[in-house]
């Protein structure tokens, strides 16, 4: 199970020997009136040639503004471009059943082209979880079953199924998906149990706020986890960054360390970026906390002064 999407075009402008492939998060604060403000910022990303958008999973409010499912939006996403790859960044497993997750996933993977990268985690939100009925306690087993049952009913048609949570029996899926084994999966987490996830169901491991030395450590890790080298190998090593580029006000702290210091410049940025590509890093998703309004400067300043020196 390797990442099995085909090219879907060239890198960032002026970017063709990329160290890294820039995707954005279509996260930072949107006004809850204004939901095709995500659309147009989708639409720029691939005028600029990012690689790929991502957005979260939140199914309360968190006060951060617009709160969406992330397969709904990225459908969309998927209706007003034709290149950009399309990533859940990432989606809550033990929130959907399994035949649900599959059949959603199949479906966008279809009607984008077969752009979908399916992020998997397990959550956190204790809220979240007393008000889908899943017990939290749960949330590691639940995810290993859905996305085992995924897999089953995309590459088997009947399919037949037997785990804790989910039981199938000769069951075809409503649509296949159109990426001969489904869309390719990343799993989330830094913990031992979630790349031996990754190992297991996935075909990528997606991070949070990695630094370099983070991505050489899972990187080992996922070697001594693995049955054979190989195995780890074949898996996509991807990471969400923090980036306020330089002149933009941040509309709230990054939860993390910021590419580029707490002064970004070009060069302090790109120098970061460098560093995980020289890790194994070779997908990074750039999230801006800043306001909605900002959003497209911040991705031309990205495209025009970060992306050329990737080379």
């Amino acid at each position: 199970m390797t990442d099995r999407l085909p090219a879907t075009g060239p890198p960032l402008k002026g970017h063709s020997m990329s160290l890294l492939r820039l995707g954005i998060s279509l996260q930072p604060r949107w006004p809850i009136d204004d939901g095709a403000g995500v659309l147009r910022a989708a639409r720029r990303a691939e005028d600029l040639g990012f690689d790929h958008v991502a957005v979260g999973n939140r199914l309360l409010d968190s006060g951060f503004g617009l709160d969406t499912d992330p397969l709904v939006l990225l459908s969309a996403v998927a209706g007003v471009t034709t290149r950009l790859r399309l990533l859940t960044s990432v989606l809550v497993a033990p929130y959907y059943p399994a035949l649900v997750l599959a059949n959603q996933a199949a479906t966008l993977d279809v009607v984008s082209g077969g752009r979908l990268i399916l992020g998997v985690g397990t959550g956190w939100n204790p809220e979240e979880f007393d008000a889908v009925g899943v017990p939290a306690r749960e949330r590691g087993s639940r995810t290993d079953d859905h996305l085992a049952a995924a897999r089953a009913l995309w590459t088997r048609r009947p399919a037949d199924f037997d785990g804790r949570f989910t039981t199938l029996r000769a069951a075809q899926l409503g649509v296949p998906p159109l990426t001969h084994g489904g869309p390719p999966v990343w799993v989330a987490g830094h913990s031992d149990a979630a790349l031996r996830r990754a190992l297991r169901f996935g075909d990528g491991w997606y991070g949070t706020g990695a630094d370099a030395a983070e991505v050489g450590d899972v990187r080992h890790r996922l070697h001594e986890l693995a049955a054979d080298t190989g195995d780890a190998n074949r898996l996509t090593l991807a990471s969400a960054a923090f980036l306020t580029p330089p002149g933009i006000p941040a509309a709230i702290s990054p939860p993390g360390r910021p590419l580029g210091g707490t002064a970004p410049s070009a060069a302090s940025v790109t120098d970061d970026l460098g560093r995980l590509a020289e890790a194994g890093l070779t997908a990074c998703t750039l999230w801006l906390p800043i306001a909605a309004e900002h959003v497209g400067e911040a991705m031309e300043w990205i495209a025009t002064e970060v992306a050329p020196q990737l080379t």
